[in-house]
C-alpha cells in the first residue's frame, strides 16, 4: 500500500477481466479497480459502472453471466453473492461463451 492509499484511508485493489461477447459488441477489458474497505460484490458493480467498466452492462447484456460469474477462480453466482465482502486482490471475472451449444 503506497502513501496516496494510506492518506485515502483504508482500499482494495480488485481485479475486473471481462472477455467475449457482450451484446453485440467483443469486450477483452483487463483491469484493476481500487474501492473502499467493506465493498461487497453488489457495490463493485456500481462503482466500476462509476469508473466506466462496463460490469452492469455486461450482467444485464448476457444475463447467464450472473450465473457464471467467477471470484478467484471458483463459480460465483451473483443472486447468492450480493453481499459478499471482497479482500485485497480478489479477482471477478466474466467470460462470455464463445460458441452455442
Amino acid at each position: 500500500m503506497g502513501i496516496f492509499d494510506r492518506l485515502r484511508g483504508e482500499s482494495l485493489r480488485i481485479h475486473i477481466i471481462i472477455r467475449g461477447r457482450i451484446g453485440d459488441e467483443w469486450r477483452d477489458i483487463d483491469t484493476h479497480l481500487r474501492v473502499p474497505e467493506g465493498t461487497t460484490l453488489d457495490k463493485l458493480i456500481e462503482v466500476a459502472e462509476g469508473a466506466d467498466i462496463p460490469l452492469r452492462e455486461a450482467l444485464a447484456r448476457s444475463p447467464h453471466l450472473t450465473d457464471t460469474m467467477m471470484l478467484n477462480g471458483e463459480r460465483c453466482p451473483l443472486e447468492q453473492n450480493r453481499d459478499r465482502p471482497l479482500a485485497d486482490g480478489d479477482e471477478l471475472y466474466l467470460l462470455a461463451p464463445l460458441a452455442g451449444g
